[in-house]
Order: C-alpha cells, then structure tokens, then sequence
C-alpha cells in the first residue's frame, strides 16, 4: 500500500464538501450533477492539494452523482500523481456524523492522508466534533458549516483510535 506525506505518525484527514450542485429541479437528491460553477471550483480545488502537498493514499466517495463528479474532477486537476485507493459507498452518502467517524475508524492505520468527499451537514459536523485544538478561525467556520467544495484539514494520531476532540484542526480551505 503506497504512503505518502513526512511525519512521525500524524495522519491528515481532509473533510471536502462536494462542490455547487444543480439544484434538485425535481430530480432525486443522489442524483443531482455538479454545476458549471461547480466543476470550475474542482480545478482549483485539485491544484490547491497538489501544491498543498495533501495527496491522498486513500479516498472515500459518497455514491451520490455530485460527489462522484467532484472527485473525478479533483484527481484529474491533480495531474499526474499516483492513483490513490478509492471506495464510492452509500455508506458516505447516508452518513451522519457519528456514522462517518466509524466509518473512517475502519481505515488502515498505513493510510497517511485520507480525502473523504461528503455532504453537509456532516462534513462540518465531523471536523467539529474530532476537533480538540487548531487554528480558531477554522474552529469558527466549521462550527457554522463548509460551503460547497471547502475542505477542513485535520491531523490525527490514528484511524482505528479516533476520538471526539482528538484531532488538531489545522485548515480550512475554500476553493480560489
């Protein structure tokens, strides 16, 4: 299993939101694509991990369309970095917050960075309950939620032993 990133242990999770959807306009909410706004805030949001050195070894995908099409987008934003481990499951889709947090809990503890694209309110949700120190505008803006293709940054001691308030909030970021 590849591993990337320095450290002596941290692992990094990165919580991003899916980015702008269309609105449901009567279709189901699974199935509701990115929106042309949408799929411009991938590229940045792909770049942004390439020159943030935050490329994952490992990403969970919530099954839903705009989810889908977010991480696709994003990987090919990245360029030509190594193809990371990647589950679309339903289990992200439907997840609430103590959900997620177990789920995740299931990674292998080898995984040094994790993506995991999600919805709100969970994604903000997680951050702000793993979150035990960090960076007090972070704290501030994920108490109140991610708006669309926003990611929070988070450093973990392990996966399996994930804790509210266990991790330290290092970032969150908004797409250019």
């Amino acid at each position: 299993m590849p591993t990337r990133g320095e450290g002596a242990g941290e692992r990094r999770l990165i919580l991003l939101r899916h980015a702008k959807a269309e609105p449901s306009g009567g279709v189901a909410d699974e199935l509701r694509p990115l929106a042309l706004a949408g799929r411009s805030q991938c590229g940045s949001i792909g770049a942004g991990l390439v020159a943030a050195d935050l490329l994952p070894d490992h990403v969970l995908v919530s099954s839903a369309v705009r989810t889908r099409q977010t991480w696709e987008l994003v990987r090919s934003a990245m360029g030509g970095v190594p193809e990371p481990d990647v589950d679309v499951t339903d289990r992200v889709y439907e997840a609430r917050t103590a959900d997620l947090v177990s789920l995740v809990r299931e990674i292998d503890d080898r995984v040094r960075t994790l993506l995991v694209v999600g919805h709100e309110p969970t994604m903000s949700g997680v951050a702000a309950a793993l979150s035990g120190s960090g960076d007090d505008t972070a704290l501030a803006q994920v108490r109140t939620g991610l708006t669309t293709g926003s990611y929070a940054l988070l450093e973990v001691a392990s996966w399996s032993a994930l804790a509210p308030r266990a991790a330290r909030l290092l970032d969150v970021v908004r797409p250019g």
